[in-house]
């Protein structure tokens, strides 16, 4: 017959280390799967590039040079069919759009 002890000491040797720690400490291993990004947050910064036609105000406000009125100007002339139409259409002065053009895209 098979003590219980003995059981445990068997079934022990075969946990890997770090759930052998865990169980005799206390304490619960931490997941391993990735925390769930937002649909929307995903499209908006997809790539490292922030998407003028799917960022939310806050989003557009990380990009610098870019303040809550430029976000909200921003949001208001959606959508772009590229992103030179915030020049265009007088959302952003030339100056300040070549500033930002390379961390920017208009997806459809």
């Amino acid at each position: 017959m098979i003590s219980i002890r003995s059981a445990l000491t068997s079934a022990m040797r075969s946990l890997p280390l770090v759930a052998l720690a865990a169980i005799t400490m206390g304490a619960q291993p931490k997941p391993t799967v990735p925390a769930k990004v937002p649909p929307a947050a995903a499209a908006a910064v997809a790539g490292g590039l922030i998407d003028i036609n799917r960022a939310t105000p806050a989003e557009l406000e990380g990009i610098s040079g870019i303040g809550k009125a430029y976000a909200a100007k921003i949001v208001g002339g959606r959508p772009y069919a590229n992103k030179a139409q915030l020049v265009q259409k007088n959302i952003l002065g030339a100056a300040l759009y070549e500033k930002i053009k390379d961390r920017i895209i208009a997806r459809q």
